[in-house]
C-alpha cells in the first residue's frame, strides 16, 4: 500500500471519527500500526486533524458569524463566548501540564486504548438508562456552570481511547443536556480544544514539517475535511433518534478485540 493511500486512508478514518464518541486519536494509532504507516513527531495526525476543526467552522459558519457581528453588541453573543470559555478552561490547564506524559506514555499503550474503549462504551450504556429527564435543548443556551462541567469531563479525553467527542457528549448529558444539544455542543467546544491544540502541536512537531512530506499531509488533510463535513449533520440526526446505545456497543466490542490482540500478541 502506497504512503498516500495510506495517508487518505488515515484522513477519512480522522474525518469518520473525530466528532463520533469512538476516539480518533485511538483509532488512527492503531490502524496506522496495522498498516505500517510511519509518522515521526506525529506531525501526520496533528495536520490532519486541523481538518476536521474547520470542517465543522465551515458547517457553523453562520452561527459563528453571528457571534463575532454581535459580539459587541448583544449580550447573548457575549454569553456564548463565556460558556464555550468556561467549558475550554478545564481541558486547556490539564493539557498543559500533562500533555508531553499522554503523548510519549499514554499514546504508546495499547492496553489503555482498549481498556478506555470498553469503560467508554460501559458508561455510556449506564448513562441512556439512568440519567434524567434533560432541561437544556439547546446548546448555545447551555448555563455557564454547566458548561464548566462538560468542560471537566473533557479533561478524560486526554486518556487516548476516552474520545473527546464521548467524554463531551456524556459530561452534556450528565448536566442536563438531550442528547442532541450535548453532541451540538461537543461540536462548538470542540472548535477552541482542537484548534489550540493544533498551535501547540505545531510547534512541537515544526522540526518534522519536511516538504517531502506535504504531499500526503495534504492528501489526509483534504480527507479528513470532507468526511468530517459528511459526518457531522448525519450524526445528530442519528442520535436524536436512537441514541448513543450503538457506539457504546462499537466501543465495547472493538474494545474486547484489541485487549484480545494484544494478549494473542498480534498486536
Amino acid at each position: 500500500m502506497s504512503t498516500l493511500v495510506q495517508a487518505a486512508l488515515l484522513g477519512v478514518l480522522q474525518g469518520l471519527t473525530e466528532f463520533l464518541p469512538v476516539s480518533s486519536t485511538a483509532h488512527l494509532l492503531v490502524t496506522a500500526r496495522a498498516i505500517g504507516y510511519e509518522d515521526p513527531g506525529g506531525v501526520f495526525t496533528v495536520m490532519i486533524q486541523f481538518g476536521s476543526v474547520l470542517a465543522v467552522a465551515w458547517l457553523y459558519r453562520y452561527r459563528l458569524g453571528q457571534v463575532l457581528r454581535g459580539l459587541a453588541s448583544k449580550a447573548e453573543e457575549r454569553r456564548f463566548v463565556w460558556m464555550i470559555g468556561a467549558a475550554f478552561v478545564p481541558f486547556a490547564a490539564v493539557a498543559a501540564l500533562v500533555g508531553p506524559f499522554v503523548r510519549t506514555v499514554l499514546y504508546q499503550r495499547l492496553d489503555i486504548i482498549a481498556a478506555a474503549f470498553v469503560a467508554g462504551g460501559l458508561v455510556m450504556l449506564v448513562l441512556e438508562r439512568v440519567r434524567g429527564v434533560p432541561d437544556v435543548f439547546e446548546a448555545d443556551r447551555t448555563p455557564i456552570g454547566r458548561a464548566f462541567g462538560v468542560g471537566v469531563c473533557q479533561m478524560l479525553a486526554l486518556v487516548p481511547g476516552v474520545s473527546r467527542s464521548g467524554a463531551t457528549i456524556i459530561g452534556g448529558m450528565l448536566m442536563g443536556l438531550d442528547r442532541r444539544a450535548a453532541a451540538e455542543f461537543s461540536f462548538f467546544l470542540a472548535m477552541p480544544t482542537m484548534a489550540a491544540a493544533f498551535a501547540k502541536d505545531v510547534l512541537d512537531v515544526r522540526h518534522h514539517l519536511t516538504a517531502g512530506r506535504f504531499l500526503e499531509i495534504s492528501v489526509g488533510f483534504v480527507m479528513a475535511f470532507v468526511a468530517s463535513a459528511a459526518v457531522v449533520r448525519p450524526f445528530l440526526q442519528f442520535v436524536g433518534r436512537s441514541g448513543f446505545a450503538p457506539f457504546a456497543l462499537y466501543r465495547i466490542a472493538i474494545g474486547v478485540l484489541l485487549l484480545v490482540a494484544i494478549f494473542s500478541g498480534w498486536l
